[in-house]
């Protein structure tokens, strides 16, 4: 299981061919009180870099990019009744979506742990 970060602040963890994706625990300290999240459908394809899914918090409403490229094989139904833990386990339980991996080239131009925690440090 490797896990990949982009500058957008979304996390992606990829175990075999299946990745799940989420946002990082700086971007929801960003977002505040998360109330809704819209996932894309199953069977969705993304693109690398496009929007994914959108995430609405007391602040506003901001785009989750897709990490990599890929097809939409689960949502995380939990998030439909408590969007929150997007803000307690942002990195966990918060998930938002499951997706193939259509390229695993994309994954090299992804940020590991330890270069996203230093990324977000400046920021």
């Amino acid at each position: 299981m490797k896990l990949y970060f982009t500058k957008d602040h979304e996390w992606v963890r990829v175990e075999g061919g299946t990745a799940t994706v989420g946002v990082t625990d700086y971007a929801q300290s960003q977002l505040g009180d998360v109330v809704f999240v819209e996932n894309p459908p199953i069977g969705a394809p993304l693109t690398q870099g496009k929007e994914a899914a959108v995430v609405e918090s007391v602040k506003a409403a901001s785009e989750v990019y897709a990490p990599i490229s890929g097809e939409v094989t689960e949502v995380n139904p939990a998030l439909e009744g408590d969007p929150a833990l997007v803000n307690t386990a942002p990195e966990d339980a918060g998930w938002f979506f499951k997706m193939t991996v259509k390229d695993e080239g994309e994954l090299a131009g992804l940020m590991d742990e330890a270069t996203y925690r230093d990324y977000v440090k400046d920021l």
